[in-house]
């Protein structure tokens, strides 16, 4: 079976992008760094590829210049059993970055994530569709997400 890796490629910040999220997340690390020598495509010495780890998910940040953009088509998502996880990984992902509608933010790298209680797919894939179709309405209305706010339309109130 083959091993598959997020590889995540800035402009020049990815040694600091690694570091900032090993900084974020529990039982993460870096893992090793890569330079690049002579004749590649950015100045020899600099930062080439950082691997890191993310709570034992690995992944790969590489410096690979300005043509390469994030986008929203492609976001991490993290999976929250509380509210103080919730507040605690976007106030961290948002500084210098930006909370979006329905639980996402964009980091001050520009990648995006999507900061999700582990109950929301229990609510909206509930055998009562009006109770699914109330919880989805009120995400949809909020910037973080609200885990008691979430429970509380779901319920009818």
């Amino acid at each position: 079976m083959p091993t598959i890796t997020t590889f995540l490629t800035y402009n020049d910040r990815a040694e600091e992008a690694a570091q900032h999220y090993v900084s974020i997340f529990k039982n993460s690390r870096i893992l090793h760094t890569t330079h690049y020598g002579e004749g590649g495509p950015m100045p020899k010495g600099m930062v080439m590829t950082v691997r890191f780890s993310l709570d034992g998910q690995e992944y790969v940040a590489l410096n690979g210049g300005p043509h390469f953009k994030f986008t929203e088509g492609i976001s991490l998502l993290i999976n929250c059993k509380t509210q103080e996880e919730i507040d605690d990984y976007s106030r961290k992902l948002t500084d210098g970055g930006e909370q979006g509608p329905c639980g996402w933010v964009t980091d001050k790298f520009g990648v995006s994530w999507q900061v999700v209680p582990t109950i929301i797919g229990e609510l909206f894939s509930s055998a009562h569709p009006d109770k699914a179709k109330r919880a989805f309405a009120a995400m949809m209305n909020m910037k973080k997400l609200d885990i008691a706010a979430l429970k509380k339309a779901y319920d009818g109130g």
